[in-house]
Protein backbone atom coordinates (compact mmCIF):
# COMPACT_ATOMS: atom_id res chain seq x y z
CA UNK A 1 0.00 0.00 0.00
CA UNK A 2 3.01 2.28 -0.20
CA UNK A 3 2.46 2.91 -3.90
CA UNK A 4 -0.57 3.89 -5.92
CA UNK A 5 -1.25 2.04 -9.12
CA UNK A 6 -2.23 4.71 -11.61
CA UNK A 7 -1.95 2.86 -14.90
CA UNK A 8 -5.18 1.63 -16.46
CA UNK A 9 -3.72 0.36 -19.73
CA UNK A 10 -0.96 -2.18 -20.17
CA UNK A 11 1.24 -1.66 -23.21
CA UNK A 12 3.26 -4.60 -24.49
CA UNK A 13 6.01 -4.07 -27.03
CA UNK A 14 7.04 -7.09 -29.00
CA UNK A 15 10.36 -7.25 -30.82
CA UNK A 16 10.75 -9.23 -34.06
CA UNK A 17 13.23 -12.05 -34.37
CA UNK A 18 15.14 -9.99 -36.85
CA UNK A 19 15.57 -7.12 -34.40
CA UNK A 20 13.09 -4.82 -36.12
CA UNK A 21 10.39 -3.36 -33.91
CA UNK A 22 6.82 -4.37 -34.57
CA UNK A 23 3.98 -1.93 -34.01
CA UNK A 24 3.07 -1.56 -30.32
CA UNK A 25 0.05 -3.61 -29.31
CA UNK A 26 -2.26 -2.21 -26.65
CA UNK A 27 -4.08 -4.55 -24.32
CA UNK A 28 -7.08 -2.84 -22.74
CA UNK A 29 -7.87 -3.84 -19.18
CA UNK A 30 -11.51 -4.72 -18.58
CA UNK A 31 -13.59 -2.08 -16.81
CA UNK A 32 -13.98 -3.39 -13.27
CA UNK A 33 -15.98 -0.44 -11.93
CA UNK A 34 -19.49 -1.91 -12.32
CA UNK A 35 -18.40 -5.10 -10.55
CA UNK A 36 -16.60 -3.18 -7.81
CA UNK A 37 -19.51 -0.78 -7.26
CA UNK A 38 -21.84 -3.75 -6.83
CA UNK A 39 -19.35 -5.38 -4.47
CA UNK A 40 -19.15 -2.21 -2.34
CA UNK A 41 -22.91 -2.07 -1.89
CA UNK A 42 -23.01 -5.64 -0.60
CA UNK A 43 -19.86 -5.13 1.45
CA UNK A 44 -21.35 -2.16 3.31
CA UNK A 45 -24.61 -3.98 4.00
CA UNK A 46 -22.69 -6.97 5.35
CA UNK A 47 -20.43 -4.65 7.36
CA UNK A 48 -23.41 -3.21 9.21
CA UNK A 49 -24.65 -6.68 10.12
CA UNK A 50 -21.32 -7.37 11.81
CA UNK A 51 -21.09 -3.90 13.39
CA UNK A 52 -24.66 -2.65 14.07
CA UNK A 53 -23.43 -0.08 16.59
CA UNK A 54 -21.10 1.42 14.00
CA UNK A 55 -23.99 1.46 11.54
CA UNK A 56 -26.11 3.48 13.96
CA UNK A 57 -23.31 5.98 14.50
CA UNK A 58 -23.18 6.56 10.75
CA UNK A 59 -26.92 7.23 10.54
CA UNK A 60 -27.90 3.76 9.29
CA UNK A 61 -30.63 2.78 11.73
CA UNK A 62 -31.82 -0.60 10.47
CA UNK A 63 -30.01 -2.37 13.31
CA UNK A 64 -30.53 0.13 16.14
CA UNK A 65 -32.13 -2.49 18.38
CA UNK A 66 -29.10 -4.80 18.32
CA UNK A 67 -26.28 -4.76 20.86
CA UNK A 68 -23.50 -7.19 19.98
CA UNK A 69 -22.15 -9.19 22.90
CA UNK A 70 -18.32 -8.96 22.58
CA UNK A 71 -17.53 -12.65 23.04
CA UNK A 72 -15.39 -15.18 21.16
CA UNK A 73 -18.21 -15.87 18.71
CA UNK A 74 -18.49 -12.19 17.77
CA UNK A 75 -14.73 -11.91 17.18
CA UNK A 76 -14.80 -15.08 15.08
CA UNK A 77 -17.49 -13.49 12.90
CA UNK A 78 -15.32 -10.38 12.49
CA UNK A 79 -12.34 -12.48 11.40
CA UNK A 80 -14.43 -14.53 8.97
CA UNK A 81 -15.85 -11.34 7.48
CA UNK A 82 -12.38 -9.79 7.11
CA UNK A 83 -10.85 -12.89 5.51
CA UNK A 84 -13.75 -13.43 3.11
CA UNK A 85 -13.64 -9.83 1.89
CA UNK A 86 -9.87 -9.77 1.52
CA UNK A 87 -10.31 -12.82 -0.71
CA UNK A 88 -13.06 -11.00 -2.67
CA UNK A 89 -10.79 -8.02 -3.26
CA UNK A 90 -8.25 -10.31 -4.91
CA UNK A 91 -10.78 -11.01 -7.67
CA UNK A 92 -10.86 -7.30 -8.59
CA UNK A 93 -8.21 -6.21 -11.09
CA UNK A 94 -7.29 -2.89 -9.58
CA UNK A 95 -5.94 -1.60 -12.91
CA UNK A 96 -9.50 -1.69 -14.23
CA UNK A 97 -10.79 0.74 -11.60
CA UNK A 98 -11.25 4.48 -11.72
CA UNK A 99 -8.97 6.59 -9.52
CA UNK A 100 -11.79 7.10 -7.00
CA UNK A 101 -12.51 3.40 -6.82
CA UNK A 102 -8.83 2.55 -6.43
CA UNK A 103 -8.81 4.68 -3.31
CA UNK A 104 -11.92 2.93 -2.01
CA UNK A 105 -10.22 -0.41 -2.70
CA UNK A 106 -7.17 0.55 -0.65
CA UNK A 107 -9.29 1.89 2.21
CA UNK A 108 -11.39 -1.28 2.40
CA UNK A 109 -8.25 -3.41 2.29
CA UNK A 110 -6.63 -1.38 5.07
CA UNK A 111 -9.73 -1.64 7.26
CA UNK A 112 -9.95 -5.41 6.86
CA UNK A 113 -6.25 -5.99 7.53
CA UNK A 114 -6.44 -3.71 10.58
CA UNK A 115 -9.37 -5.76 11.88
CA UNK A 116 -7.40 -9.00 11.58
CA UNK A 117 -4.33 -7.48 13.21
CA UNK A 118 -6.36 -5.96 16.02
CA UNK A 119 -7.98 -9.23 17.01
CA UNK A 120 -5.00 -11.54 16.47
CA UNK A 121 -2.05 -9.38 17.55
CA UNK A 122 -3.13 -6.17 19.28
CA UNK A 123 -5.77 -7.85 21.50
CA UNK A 124 -6.79 -4.63 23.23
CA UNK A 125 -10.07 -6.32 24.15
CA UNK A 126 -8.03 -8.19 26.79
CA UNK A 127 -6.16 -5.28 28.38
CA UNK A 128 -8.30 -2.19 27.75
CA UNK A 129 -11.50 -2.30 29.85
CA UNK A 130 -12.53 1.17 28.63
CA UNK A 131 -13.45 -0.43 25.29
CA UNK A 132 -16.52 -1.76 27.10
CA UNK A 133 -19.02 1.06 27.50
CA UNK A 134 -22.58 1.02 26.16
CA UNK A 135 -23.66 4.49 27.27
CA UNK A 136 -22.59 6.41 24.17
CA UNK A 137 -24.61 4.27 21.75
CA UNK A 138 -27.75 4.60 23.88
CA UNK A 139 -27.26 8.34 24.36
CA UNK A 140 -27.12 8.77 20.57
CA UNK A 141 -30.51 7.08 20.23
CA UNK A 142 -32.09 9.52 22.67
CA UNK A 143 -30.36 12.56 21.16
CA UNK A 144 -31.17 11.66 17.55
CA UNK A 145 -33.80 13.28 15.37
CA UNK A 146 -33.89 10.69 12.57
CA UNK A 147 -37.17 9.08 13.68
CA UNK A 148 -40.00 9.62 16.14
CA UNK A 149 -39.10 9.36 19.81
CA UNK A 150 -41.54 6.45 20.14
CA UNK A 151 -39.61 4.38 17.59
CA UNK A 152 -36.24 5.33 19.06
CA UNK A 153 -37.32 4.45 22.60
CA UNK A 154 -38.56 1.01 21.52
CA UNK A 155 -35.21 0.32 19.85
CA UNK A 156 -33.52 1.58 23.01
CA UNK A 157 -35.59 -0.90 25.03
CA UNK A 158 -34.79 -3.88 22.78
CA UNK A 159 -31.10 -2.98 22.72
CA UNK A 160 -30.93 -2.80 26.52
CA UNK A 161 -31.82 -6.49 26.83
CA UNK A 162 -28.26 -7.52 25.98
CA UNK A 163 -26.47 -5.15 28.38
CA UNK A 164 -26.04 -7.72 31.20
CA UNK A 165 -24.64 -10.30 28.73
CA UNK A 166 -22.42 -7.58 27.21
CA UNK A 167 -20.70 -6.86 30.52
CA UNK A 168 -20.44 -10.55 31.47
CA UNK A 169 -18.58 -11.13 28.19
CA UNK A 170 -16.36 -8.13 28.96
CA UNK A 171 -15.35 -9.70 32.28
CA UNK A 172 -14.41 -12.95 30.53
CA UNK A 173 -12.36 -11.09 27.93
CA UNK A 174 -10.32 -8.96 30.32
CA UNK A 175 -6.94 -10.42 31.22
CA UNK A 176 -4.15 -8.46 32.91
CA UNK A 177 -5.55 -4.99 32.08
CA UNK A 178 -3.59 -1.78 32.45
CA UNK A 179 -4.29 0.29 35.55
CA UNK A 180 -4.88 3.41 33.45
CA UNK A 181 -7.53 1.85 31.20
CA UNK A 182 -9.15 0.18 34.19
CA UNK A 183 -9.58 3.51 35.98
CA UNK A 184 -10.90 5.18 32.82
CA UNK A 185 -13.43 2.37 32.33
CA UNK A 186 -14.70 2.76 35.89
CA UNK A 187 -15.12 6.53 35.56
CA UNK A 188 -16.74 6.54 32.13
CA UNK A 189 -19.13 3.66 32.81
CA UNK A 190 -20.31 5.14 36.09
CA UNK A 191 -20.62 8.53 34.39
CA UNK A 192 -22.79 6.97 31.68
CA UNK A 193 -25.39 5.64 34.11
CA UNK A 194 -27.20 8.98 33.84
CA UNK A 195 -28.24 7.98 30.31
CA UNK A 196 -30.35 5.14 31.74
CA UNK A 197 -31.57 7.11 34.75
CA UNK A 198 -32.09 10.79 34.01
CA UNK A 199 -32.05 10.91 30.20
CA UNK A 200 -34.28 7.87 29.66
CA UNK A 201 -36.73 9.01 32.36
CA UNK A 202 -37.02 12.46 30.72
CA UNK A 203 -37.62 10.87 27.31
CA UNK A 204 -40.34 8.55 28.63
CA UNK A 205 -42.20 11.55 30.00
CA UNK A 206 -42.44 12.94 26.46
CA UNK A 207 -44.23 9.93 24.89
CA UNK A 208 -47.71 8.46 25.31
CA UNK A 209 -46.74 4.88 26.07
CA UNK A 210 -49.05 2.72 28.15
CA UNK A 211 -48.15 2.24 31.80
CA UNK A 212 -47.21 -1.40 31.26
CA UNK A 213 -44.77 -0.51 28.44
CA UNK A 214 -43.16 2.25 30.49
CA UNK A 215 -42.75 -0.09 33.44
CA UNK A 216 -41.11 -2.72 31.23
CA UNK A 217 -38.65 -0.18 29.86
CA UNK A 218 -37.83 1.15 33.33
CA UNK A 219 -37.39 -2.37 34.72
CA UNK A 220 -34.97 -3.27 31.93
CA UNK A 221 -33.12 0.01 32.52
CA UNK A 222 -32.66 -0.95 36.20
CA UNK A 223 -31.13 -4.26 35.10
CA UNK A 224 -28.81 -2.36 32.74
CA UNK A 225 -27.76 0.03 35.50
CA UNK A 226 -27.10 -2.89 37.83
CA UNK A 227 -24.92 -4.55 35.16
CA UNK A 228 -22.90 -1.36 34.64
CA UNK A 229 -22.38 -0.85 38.38
CA UNK A 230 -21.45 -4.50 38.78
CA UNK A 231 -18.84 -4.18 36.01
CA UNK A 232 -17.35 -1.09 37.66
CA UNK A 233 -17.27 -2.84 41.04
CA UNK A 234 -15.69 -5.91 39.46
CA UNK A 235 -12.96 -3.72 37.97
CA UNK A 236 -12.36 -2.02 41.32
CA UNK A 237 -11.92 -5.38 43.07
CA UNK A 238 -9.95 -7.04 40.28
CA UNK A 239 -6.94 -8.95 41.56
CA UNK A 240 -4.37 -7.58 39.14
CA UNK A 241 -0.97 -7.94 40.81
CA UNK A 242 1.05 -7.57 37.60
CA UNK A 243 -0.90 -5.19 35.34
CA UNK A 244 0.11 -4.82 31.73
CA UNK A 245 1.98 -1.63 30.87
CA UNK A 246 -0.09 0.93 29.00
CA UNK A 247 2.93 1.43 26.70
CA UNK A 248 2.34 -0.26 23.36
CA UNK A 249 5.95 -1.09 22.50
CA UNK A 250 7.83 -0.37 19.27
CA UNK A 251 6.53 -3.24 17.13
CA UNK A 252 2.83 -2.90 17.93
CA UNK A 253 3.13 0.89 17.73
CA UNK A 254 4.69 0.80 14.25
CA UNK A 255 1.94 -1.47 12.94
CA UNK A 256 -0.88 0.54 14.50
CA UNK A 257 0.64 3.71 13.07
CA UNK A 258 0.67 2.12 9.62
CA UNK A 259 -3.00 1.13 9.79
CA UNK A 260 -4.34 4.25 11.51
CA UNK A 261 -2.35 7.04 9.89
CA UNK A 262 -1.77 5.65 6.35
CA UNK A 263 0.76 8.39 5.79
CA UNK A 264 3.37 7.00 3.45
CA UNK A 265 5.86 7.93 6.18
CA UNK A 266 6.86 5.52 8.93
CA UNK A 267 6.36 6.40 12.59
CA UNK A 268 10.14 6.90 12.90
CA UNK A 269 10.21 9.45 10.06
CA UNK A 270 7.24 11.41 11.41
CA UNK A 271 8.94 11.53 14.81
CA UNK A 272 12.13 12.97 13.28
CA UNK A 273 10.09 15.55 11.35
CA UNK A 274 8.39 16.59 14.57
CA UNK A 275 11.73 17.09 16.32
CA UNK A 276 12.88 19.36 13.47
CA UNK A 277 9.60 21.30 13.54
CA UNK A 278 9.90 21.86 17.29
CA UNK A 279 13.29 23.50 16.79
CA UNK A 280 11.91 25.71 13.99
CA UNK A 281 8.96 26.81 16.11
CA UNK A 282 11.19 27.74 19.04
CA UNK A 283 13.10 30.14 16.78
CA UNK A 284 9.90 31.76 15.46
CA UNK A 285 8.50 32.09 18.95
CA UNK A 286 11.66 33.66 20.32
CA UNK A 287 11.56 36.38 17.64
CA UNK A 288 7.98 37.31 18.56
CA UNK A 289 8.43 36.99 22.32
CA UNK A 290 11.54 39.16 22.24
CA UNK A 291 9.59 41.74 20.25
CA UNK A 292 6.69 41.67 22.78
CA UNK A 293 8.90 41.78 25.88
CA UNK A 294 8.81 45.55 26.35
CA UNK A 295 5.01 45.66 25.92
CA UNK A 296 4.34 43.14 28.67
CA UNK A 297 7.45 42.82 30.86
CA UNK A 298 9.50 45.97 30.35
CA UNK A 299 10.21 46.32 34.08
CA UNK A 300 11.48 42.76 34.38
CA UNK A 301 15.04 41.71 33.66
CA UNK A 302 15.16 39.86 30.36
CA UNK A 303 16.41 36.26 30.76
CA UNK A 304 19.24 34.96 28.59
CA UNK A 305 17.63 31.55 28.09
CA UNK A 306 15.39 31.75 25.00
CA UNK A 307 12.87 29.20 26.23
CA UNK A 308 12.53 30.95 29.60
CA UNK A 309 11.94 34.27 27.81
CA UNK A 310 9.26 32.73 25.59
CA UNK A 311 7.54 31.14 28.58
CA UNK A 312 7.45 34.36 30.59
CA UNK A 313 5.86 36.31 27.72
CA UNK A 314 3.33 33.55 27.07
CA UNK A 315 2.46 33.35 30.76
CA UNK A 316 1.79 37.09 30.86
CA UNK A 317 -0.37 37.12 27.73
CA UNK A 318 -2.26 34.05 28.99
CA UNK A 319 -3.66 36.06 31.89
CA UNK A 320 -6.28 37.33 29.44
CA UNK A 321 -9.03 34.70 29.47
CA UNK A 322 -12.72 34.17 30.14
CA UNK A 323 -14.21 33.32 33.53
CA UNK A 324 -14.91 29.62 34.27
CA UNK A 325 -18.67 30.08 34.11
CA UNK A 326 -18.37 31.86 30.72
CA UNK A 327 -16.25 29.23 28.97
CA UNK A 328 -19.02 27.53 26.99
CA UNK A 329 -20.84 30.81 26.32
CA UNK A 330 -17.67 32.32 24.84
CA UNK A 331 -17.37 29.37 22.46
CA UNK A 332 -21.00 29.68 21.35
CA UNK A 333 -20.56 33.40 20.76
CA UNK A 334 -17.60 32.93 18.46
CA UNK A 335 -19.24 30.56 15.98
CA UNK A 336 -21.05 33.26 13.92
CA UNK A 337 -17.92 35.45 14.03
CA UNK A 338 -15.87 32.70 12.36
CA UNK A 339 -18.54 32.16 9.73
CA UNK A 340 -18.62 35.88 8.94
CA UNK A 341 -14.83 36.07 8.53
CA UNK A 342 -14.83 33.10 6.17
CA UNK A 343 -17.57 34.69 4.07
CA UNK A 344 -15.71 37.99 3.88
CA UNK A 345 -12.48 36.31 2.78
CA UNK A 346 -14.27 33.80 0.53
CA UNK A 347 -12.30 30.87 1.97
CA UNK A 348 -14.82 28.04 1.75
CA UNK A 349 -18.58 27.53 1.54
CA UNK A 350 -20.21 26.92 4.93
CA UNK A 351 -23.59 25.21 4.61
CA UNK A 352 -26.01 27.11 6.92
CA UNK A 353 -28.51 24.23 6.88
CA UNK A 354 -26.25 21.84 8.82
CA UNK A 355 -26.78 22.44 12.56
CA UNK A 356 -23.86 22.92 14.95
CA UNK A 357 -24.82 22.62 18.62
CA UNK A 358 -22.39 23.60 21.40
CA UNK A 359 -23.10 21.46 24.47
CA UNK A 360 -21.58 20.39 27.77
CA UNK A 361 -19.47 17.27 27.27
CA UNK A 362 -21.50 14.17 28.28
CA UNK A 363 -20.14 12.33 31.33
CA UNK A 364 -19.58 9.10 29.42
CA UNK A 365 -17.06 10.93 27.19
CA UNK A 366 -15.12 12.64 29.96
CA UNK A 367 -11.52 11.96 30.85
CA UNK A 368 -9.77 11.96 27.46
CA UNK A 369 -10.14 15.32 25.68
CA UNK A 370 -11.53 18.66 26.88
CA UNK A 371 -13.19 19.52 23.57
CA UNK A 372 -14.42 17.36 20.72
CA UNK A 373 -16.88 17.06 17.85
CA UNK A 374 -19.62 14.43 17.50
CA UNK A 375 -20.80 14.48 13.91
CA UNK A 376 -23.71 12.72 12.20
CA UNK A 377 -22.88 9.95 9.76
CA UNK A 378 -23.36 9.94 5.97
CA UNK A 379 -26.84 8.38 6.27
CA UNK A 380 -27.98 11.14 8.62
CA UNK A 381 -26.61 14.19 6.86
CA UNK A 382 -29.07 16.63 8.41
CA UNK A 383 -28.46 15.50 11.98
CA UNK A 384 -26.90 17.76 14.60
CA UNK A 385 -23.16 18.11 14.91
CA UNK A 386 -22.24 18.53 18.59
CA UNK A 387 -19.31 20.57 19.83
CA UNK A 388 -18.63 18.93 23.20
CA UNK A 389 -17.13 21.29 25.76
CA UNK A 390 -15.65 20.03 29.03
CA UNK A 391 -17.27 21.47 32.16
CA UNK A 392 -15.19 23.31 34.77
CA UNK A 393 -17.99 23.35 37.34
CA UNK A 394 -16.44 20.82 39.74
CA UNK A 395 -12.86 22.09 39.41
CA UNK A 396 -11.07 23.91 42.21
CA UNK A 397 -9.96 27.49 41.61
CA UNK A 398 -6.29 26.76 40.85
CA UNK A 399 -7.02 23.95 38.40
CA UNK A 400 -9.64 26.04 36.57
CA UNK A 401 -7.27 29.03 36.39
CA UNK A 402 -4.50 26.84 34.94
CA UNK A 403 -6.87 25.41 32.34
CA UNK A 404 -8.21 28.81 31.32
CA UNK A 405 -4.71 30.23 30.95
CA UNK A 406 -4.02 27.38 28.56
CA UNK A 407 -7.21 28.21 26.64
CA UNK A 408 -6.71 31.93 26.90
CA UNK A 409 -8.32 34.67 24.79
CA UNK A 410 -6.19 33.81 21.75
CA UNK A 411 -5.94 30.04 21.97
CA UNK A 412 -9.66 29.62 22.62
CA UNK A 413 -10.24 31.14 19.18
CA UNK A 414 -7.73 28.74 17.61
CA UNK A 415 -9.44 25.85 19.40
CA UNK A 416 -12.78 26.89 17.91
CA UNK A 417 -11.25 27.10 14.44
CA UNK A 418 -9.87 23.59 14.93
CA UNK A 419 -12.93 21.92 16.40
CA UNK A 420 -15.63 23.75 14.53
CA UNK A 421 -15.29 26.33 11.77
CA UNK A 422 -13.67 25.73 9.32
CA UNK A 423 -12.10 22.70 11.07
CA UNK A 424 -13.77 19.45 12.09
CA UNK A 425 -17.40 20.54 11.79
CA UNK A 426 -16.91 21.93 8.28
CA UNK A 427 -14.79 19.01 7.05
CA UNK A 428 -17.23 16.40 8.34
CA UNK A 429 -20.18 18.15 6.68
CA UNK A 430 -18.29 17.95 3.38
CA UNK A 431 -17.35 14.32 4.05
CA UNK A 432 -21.02 13.40 4.32
CA UNK A 433 -21.61 14.89 0.86
CA UNK A 434 -18.90 12.76 -0.73
CA UNK A 435 -20.25 10.39 -3.40
CA UNK A 436 -18.03 7.68 -1.91
CA UNK A 437 -19.65 6.07 1.12
CA UNK A 438 -16.42 4.19 1.79
CA UNK A 439 -14.47 7.43 2.22
CA UNK A 440 -17.08 8.70 4.66
CA UNK A 441 -17.41 5.64 6.89
CA UNK A 442 -13.71 4.70 6.89
CA UNK A 443 -12.61 8.24 7.65
CA UNK A 444 -8.86 8.62 8.05
CA UNK A 445 -7.99 10.22 11.38
CA UNK A 446 -4.82 11.89 10.10
CA UNK A 447 -6.72 13.60 7.31
CA UNK A 448 -9.51 14.68 9.68
CA UNK A 449 -7.17 16.03 12.36
CA UNK A 450 -4.68 17.30 9.79
CA UNK A 451 -7.37 19.39 8.12
CA UNK A 452 -8.35 20.96 11.45
CA UNK A 453 -4.72 21.85 12.21
CA UNK A 454 -4.23 23.17 8.67
CA UNK A 455 -7.20 25.54 9.02
CA UNK A 456 -5.65 27.16 12.09
CA UNK A 457 -2.68 28.39 10.08
CA UNK A 458 -4.78 29.12 7.00
CA UNK A 459 -7.12 31.41 8.94
CA UNK A 460 -4.24 33.41 10.40
CA UNK A 461 -2.53 33.62 7.00
CA UNK A 462 -5.82 35.03 5.67
CA UNK A 463 -5.70 37.85 8.23
CA UNK A 464 -7.75 36.53 11.13
CA UNK A 465 -6.89 38.41 14.37
CA UNK A 466 -3.59 39.46 12.85
CA UNK A 467 -1.35 40.43 15.79
CA UNK A 468 1.98 39.40 17.25
CA UNK A 469 0.14 37.97 20.26
CA UNK A 470 -2.10 35.79 18.11
CA UNK A 471 0.82 34.50 16.03
CA UNK A 472 2.84 33.73 19.15
CA UNK A 473 -0.08 31.79 20.59
CA UNK A 474 -0.64 30.06 17.27
CA UNK A 475 2.97 28.89 17.26
CA UNK A 476 2.48 27.68 20.84
CA UNK A 477 -0.61 25.77 19.71
CA UNK A 478 1.20 24.35 16.69
CA UNK A 479 4.05 23.36 18.98
CA UNK A 480 1.47 21.43 20.97
CA UNK A 481 0.49 19.54 17.81
CA UNK A 482 4.15 18.86 17.12
CA UNK A 483 4.88 17.73 20.67
CA UNK A 484 1.84 15.44 20.60
CA UNK A 485 3.78 13.33 18.12
CA UNK A 486 7.04 13.51 20.09
CA UNK A 487 5.20 12.61 23.30
CA UNK A 488 3.18 9.73 21.85
CA UNK A 489 6.13 8.14 20.08
CA UNK A 490 8.48 8.61 23.04
CA UNK A 491 6.07 7.28 25.65
CA UNK A 492 4.99 4.19 23.73
CA UNK A 493 8.30 3.20 22.10
CA UNK A 494 11.08 4.86 24.13
CA UNK A 495 9.86 4.42 27.74
CA UNK A 496 9.57 8.19 28.35
CA UNK A 497 8.80 8.79 32.03
CA UNK A 498 6.00 11.00 33.30
CA UNK A 499 8.60 13.42 34.67
CA UNK A 500 10.27 13.79 31.26
CA UNK A 501 6.89 14.04 29.54
CA UNK A 502 5.77 16.89 31.79
CA UNK A 503 9.11 18.63 31.26
CA UNK A 504 8.60 18.43 27.48
CA UNK A 505 5.05 19.75 27.69
CA UNK A 506 5.56 22.48 30.30
CA UNK A 507 9.10 23.76 29.62
CA UNK A 508 9.46 23.09 25.88
CA UNK A 509 5.84 23.29 24.72
CA UNK A 510 4.92 26.01 27.26
CA UNK A 511 1.73 24.29 28.40
CA UNK A 512 0.03 24.91 31.71
CA UNK A 513 0.37 22.19 34.34
CA UNK A 514 -3.33 21.21 34.13
CA UNK A 515 -3.04 20.76 30.36
CA UNK A 516 0.19 18.80 30.65
CA UNK A 517 -1.27 16.49 33.32
CA UNK A 518 -4.31 15.93 31.11
CA UNK A 519 -2.13 15.13 28.12
CA UNK A 520 -0.12 12.61 30.16
CA UNK A 521 -3.35 10.85 31.03
CA UNK A 522 -4.44 10.93 27.42
CA UNK A 523 -1.20 9.40 26.13
CA UNK A 524 -1.54 6.68 28.75
CA UNK A 525 -4.99 5.60 27.50
CA UNK A 526 -4.57 6.16 23.73
CA UNK A 527 -1.94 5.20 21.18
CA UNK A 528 -0.95 6.75 17.80
CA UNK A 529 -3.97 9.09 17.65
CA UNK A 530 -1.87 11.97 19.02
CA UNK A 531 0.37 11.64 15.93
CA UNK A 532 -2.51 12.22 13.52
CA UNK A 533 -2.49 16.02 13.97
CA UNK A 534 1.07 16.67 12.91
CA UNK A 535 1.31 14.02 10.19
CA UNK A 536 -1.94 15.04 8.49
CA UNK A 537 -1.26 18.78 8.75
CA UNK A 538 2.22 18.44 7.28
CA UNK A 539 0.98 16.52 4.26
CA UNK A 540 -1.91 18.90 3.57
CA UNK A 541 0.09 22.10 3.95
CA UNK A 542 2.98 20.81 1.83
CA UNK A 543 0.55 19.72 -0.89
CA UNK A 544 -1.14 23.12 -0.96
CA UNK A 545 2.19 24.90 -1.24
CA UNK A 546 3.17 22.57 -4.08
CA UNK A 547 -0.01 23.44 -5.99
CA UNK A 548 0.42 27.17 -5.31
CA UNK A 549 3.91 27.03 -6.76
CA UNK A 550 2.66 25.26 -9.89
CA UNK A 551 -0.40 27.47 -10.48
CA UNK A 552 1.12 30.83 -9.55
CA UNK A 553 -1.41 33.67 -9.79
CA UNK A 554 -4.10 31.26 -10.99
CA UNK A 555 -4.21 29.43 -7.64
CA UNK A 556 -7.60 29.81 -5.94
CA UNK A 557 -7.65 29.00 -2.22
CA UNK A 558 -11.42 28.44 -1.99
CA UNK A 559 -11.37 26.06 -4.94
CA UNK A 560 -8.49 24.13 -3.38
CA UNK A 561 -10.35 23.77 -0.08
CA UNK A 562 -13.63 22.64 -1.62
CA UNK A 563 -11.98 20.23 -4.06
CA UNK A 564 -9.77 18.77 -1.31
CA UNK A 565 -12.76 18.16 0.97
CA UNK A 566 -14.94 16.76 -1.81
CA UNK A 567 -13.15 13.41 -1.63
CA UNK A 568 -14.35 12.69 1.88
CA UNK A 569 -12.12 11.66 4.76
CA UNK A 570 -9.64 9.67 2.68
CA UNK A 571 -5.93 9.54 3.57
CA UNK A 572 -4.15 12.66 2.35
CA UNK A 573 -1.86 10.70 0.04
CA UNK A 574 -4.89 9.40 -1.88
CA UNK A 575 -6.60 12.79 -2.07
CA UNK A 576 -3.37 14.21 -3.44
CA UNK A 577 -3.25 11.52 -6.15
CA UNK A 578 -6.90 12.09 -7.08
CA UNK A 579 -6.53 15.86 -7.34
CA UNK A 580 -3.34 15.62 -9.38
CA UNK A 581 -4.96 13.01 -11.66
CA UNK A 582 -7.92 15.32 -12.31
CA UNK A 583 -5.58 18.23 -12.97
CA UNK A 584 -3.55 16.19 -15.46
CA UNK A 585 -6.68 15.02 -17.27
CA UNK A 586 -8.04 18.56 -17.58
CA UNK A 587 -4.78 19.87 -19.03
CA UNK A 588 -4.29 17.04 -21.54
Amino acid sequence: MKKAFLASIVCISLASCGGESKPTETKTVADMNPQFDKYKEQFIEDLWKIYPGWASSQGYHKYDSILVVPNDEARAKELTFAKANLDSLKSININGLSDNNKTDYYMIENQLKATEWGIIEMKSYEWNPSEYNVSGAFAEILAGNYDSLDVRLRNFYLKMANIPAYYEAAKKNIKNPTLEHTQLAIEQNLGGISVFETDLHDALNKVKFGEHEKQSIEATAKQAIAAIKDFADWLKKLDNKNPRSFRLGKDLYAKKFEFDIQSGYTADIVYEKALARKKELHEKMFELADKLWEKYLNKTEKPTDKLVLIKQVIDKISEKHVKPEEFQTAIEKQMPELVEFIKQKDLIYIDPSKPLVVRREPDYMAGVAGASISAPGPYDKNGNTYYNVGSLASWDKDRAESYLREYNHYILQILNIHEAIPGHYTQLVYANQSPSLIKAIFGNGAMIEGWAVYTERMMLESGYENSDEMWLMYYKWNLRTTCNTILDYSVHTKEMSKEDALNLLINEAFQQKAEAEGKWRRVSVTQVQLCSYFSGYTEIYDFREELKKQAGDKFNLKQFHEKFLSYGSAPVKYIKELMLSETNKSTN
